[in-house]
């Protein structure tokens, strides 16, 4: 069994976040979702709209995450790979380079980006945060 794992925040979840969850699902057997909290979203500078919980519950229902964890802070990818058993992690090429250290535990992959749709579109077509 192949262990997938991404990290984000998901919220406003779009379709370009589905098509990375599927793309990333597709490379193993089991996908593994590190959801960021709300407190690391702080750390992060980052506001989001819905809650962990609410993000959490509405990741859980689509068909390709099979488990959400919390993501807390910066430094969990390397224990995650190990506790989960990890073969491939998986981000946006926006990351690109920023996870080769976990190169020495898992394969690492960037996924191209959904053109035309993000999180920071839609707040800006919306004027949220502006």
């Amino acid at each position: 069994m192949k262990t997938i794992i991404t990290y984000g925040t998901f919220d406003l979840l779009h379709w370009g976040h589905v098509r990375l969850l599927e793309r990333a699902k597709s490379l193993g057997d089991k996908l593994i979702v590190g959801l960021s909290t709300d407190e690391f979203n702080t750390v992060k500078h980052k506001e989001a709209y819905h809650s962990y919980v609410h993000r959490k519950y509405i990741l859980e229902a689509i068909k390709y995450v099979d488990l959400v964890i919390p993501e807390t802070d910066w430094n969990q990818k390397i224990s995650d790979v190990k506790k989960y058993h990890v073969d491939t992690f998986v981000m946006g090429d926006d990351w690109k380079g920023q996870f080769d250290f976990l190169k020495n535990d898992c394969q690492v992959i960037y996924l191209p980006r959904t053109v035309g749709i993000s999180t920071t579109k839609i707040k800006g077509d919306l004027h949220i945060g502006q």
